[in-house]
């Protein structure tokens, strides 16, 4: 319902408790006027927003952190790899351009939340940047199945990284709730969006599965080793 008709329905003592400063449109309450001495109030008014916790906001800071510099680095591994791969093999490039295209979305959406939220990129974003774009351009180098066995350590290790975050961003819900503290939209939205990327990214894993990465010369050291990188990176970039 718009603002507009809101002016028009309800009396002005409402309209003004709806339109108050600092609350955003999510959490205004809509509360019909009644007539009736024992009326409840909505979920939201029984729920209020608590600030969160420090060891809450710390998490979220990390969490989004480490998002954008994994995603960073899954633009340039697939921007390193597109040219050699699609060179030898045409027929793959509208599947690299899809990769591609899914992981400057998600790209998008941290850099966007980074922002929102004031929180700092990793350090080390420099290192992050070289080191894709070197496991990107070598396992081009070394074959259409390398290059497949790099996405599938990858985004297995990816997989595993937001499924992590997922179960603690539930956690964090159930916490609130079970404190009577209403849970903000924001916290709801950023477990959907990291559900809908960790699913995204189990496609690629999928992708790369059929275009033979187990083929891959060396394919249990390969993606081990590379895993290995992963996990490193996940870990200091939650720190630094």
């Amino acid at each position: 319902m718009s603002v507009t008709m809101l002016r028009r329905r309800a009396s002005r003592p409402l309209v003004q408790e709806l339109l108050a400063p600092g609350i955003s449109w999510p959490q205004r309450s809509c509360r019909r006027a009644s007539s009736t001495a024992d009326a409840q109030p909505d979920a939201a008014a029984r729920s209020p927003k608590a600030p969160l916790r420090r060891e809450d906001r710390d998490f979220l800071d990390s969490a989004l952190r480490v998002n954008q510099a994994g995603e960073l680095a899954a633009t340039l591994i697939y921007k390193a790899q597109t040219p050699l791969l699609i060179r030898a093999h045409p027929h793959l490039s509208s599947l690299m351009r899809h990769m591609y295209d899914q992981e400057a979305g998600h790209f998008s959406t941290f850099n966007a939340l980074l922002a929102k939220h004031r929180v700092r990129p990793s350090a080390l974003y420099p290192v992050w940047q070289l080191a894709a774009t070197f496991l990107g351009w070598s396992t081009a180098m070394m074959g259409r199945e390398a290059a497949m066995a790099c996405t599938e350590a990858v985004e297995t290790e990816i997989g595993e990284h937001y499924n992590g975050q997922v179960r603690q961003l539930l956690e964090m819900t159930r916490e609130m709730e079970a404190r009577g503290e209403g849970v903000s939209e924001e916290i709801r939205h950023l477990m959907d969006t990291v559900r809908r990327i960790r699913d995204e990214e189990l496609e690629h894993l999928d992708h790369a599965v059929e275009n033979d990465a187990k083929k891959a010369n060396g394919h249990e050291i390969l993606t081990s080793v590379i895993r290995g990188g992963c996990k490193t990176a996940i870990w200091i970039s939650e720190r630094v």
